[in-house]
């Protein structure tokens, strides 16, 4: 037996939809594609000068930036928990 309400629900407002674009999701996307700019960018560290521990720059910078790749997408990821938490938050109320 299926239950049938005694009266239809009250119309709702229409929410307005959410910007696809906003300013978190433009940090998040520099985030991630900064990496592969530096990276790209050969021009940029394709030399020997300054070593590092014996290490040429072409070799160390790029292990630099293996860190930092990492730093950056996991404040991307975090970024994009918080602002997908909001916009579950923003879509119930």
């Amino acid at each position: 037996m299926s239950a049938v309400p005694d009266a239809p629900d009250a119309p709702q407002a229409p929410e307005a939809p959410q910007p696809v674009v906003t300013p978190v999701r433009v940090i998040i996307a520099l985030c991630l594609f900064t990496p592969f700019v530096a990276m790209l960018w050969v021009g940029s560290y394709a030399k020997v000068d300054p070593t590092f521990i014996g290490m040429p720059f072409f070799y160390w910078y790029q292990m630099l930036w293996v860190l930092i790749s990492t730093i950056l997408t996991m404040i991307a990821y975090k970024l994009w928990q918080r602002d997908q938490r909001a916009r579950k938050g923003g879509a119930s109320q």
